[in-house]
């Protein structure tokens, strides 16, 4: 089994003018499919909306309830990107379960991928830039807490950097955040991940895969952890509306061929193979057929190393 995690809400109507660039997480399944990455019975739905006090490790009492009663300030609902609904709560709602779901999934299949997630930009208390509650910093403390992982490692290679996840770790030796980001992008203040390398505006194909295969081996070597998170936004490439790197196609499905054989040839201190859950993070290019080849090649080259 290749388990991934598809979220039914994605068939509802979502308000005007945030269509676009959600529609991936309806193609994307319909692509995987088509072409034989991925077979119906590797699908599942998560089994529940994820659980307040799952919520809670992370995000504090009085956001969660703000977000549930749609009682948000403005000024903090606007943050958002997206219009404050019972539907978008939901929605995240499910995403972070279908992350919890995988990460249990992963531990039996090597590996398990998010159709959607990657909300990054959700802090403690508060949500931002298309992120209201932050998945894999969810799961990573729900690992935790049921002792199925005590070292985590957070591998986020979206072109933003991970301002949420690396203020709801900060000082926390327990799971290490690396963002590998663009300097120039969003977010335009930056949080303090335990390792931050932002690259400058056009960085090409050749610089970027140098700068992570001087780093990742070595870090996942260093932490040794027992499960490792995989942030793997696609909006490095150079057609991105919300990047400002430099990549094509090709040079952002090498930086998954090597991100996911490093995590692949890793093992723990214990010489066990670690466990890897990805979400897919951002895509915004005008072509919605780029965002669906380039998420496809993450998924496709997440199949070919691990089985």
């Amino acid at each position: 089994m290749f388990p991934i995690a598809f979220h039914s809400i994605y068939k509802h109507p979502l308000p005007e003018g945030h269509r676009f660039p959600m529609v991936k997480y309806e193609l994307l399944p319909q692509q995987l499919l088509l072409e034989g990455t991925a077979v119906e019975r590797d699908f599942f739905e998560p089994s529940q909306l994820c659980e307040d006090e799952d919520v809670l490790r992370v995000h504090t009492a009085t956001y969660l309830d703000e977000l549930k009663t749609l009682s948000l300030e403005r000024k903090a609902a606007r943050k958002l990107g997206f219009p404050l609904s019972a539907q978008l709560v939901e929605r995240e709602l499910r995403i972070a379960q279908g992350t919890i779901d995988g990460c249990l999934k992963a531990m039996d299949f090597k590996v398990a991928m998010n159709i959607a997630g990657g909300t990054h930009h959700a802090y403690t208390d508060h949500g931002e830039a298309f992120c209201l509650l932050n998945d894999q910093a969810i799961a990573a403390r729900y690992l935790q807490h049921h002792g199925l992982a005590e070292k985590i490692l957070i591998v986020d290679l979206d072109v933003h950097q991970g301002n949420g996840t690396a203020q709801i770790f900060q000082n926390d030796d327990s799971v290490f955040t690396f963002s590998m980001h663009g300097a120039g992008n969003y977010p335009f203040k930056k949080e303090q991940s335990d390792l931050d390398i932002a690259l400058p505006d056009g960085t090409d194909d050749e610089h970027y895969l140098s700068e992570l295969k001087n780093i990742l081996p070595d870090l996942i070597s260093q932490e040794q952890p027992d499960f490792i998170f995989y942030l793997c936004g696609v909006d490095v490439v150079a057609t991105d509306k919300l990047g400002r790197l430099g990549m094509t196609l090709n040079g952002c499905k090498k930086r998954d061929m090597f991100a996911l054989s490093a995590f692949a040839k890793a093992r723990t201190h214990k010489n066990n193979r670690i466990p890897v859950q990805c979400s897919m993070g951002g895509g915004y290019s005008p072509d919605i057929k780029t965002i669906i080849e380039a998420h496809a090649n993450t998924f496709r080259v997440a199949r070919d190393v691990f089985y």
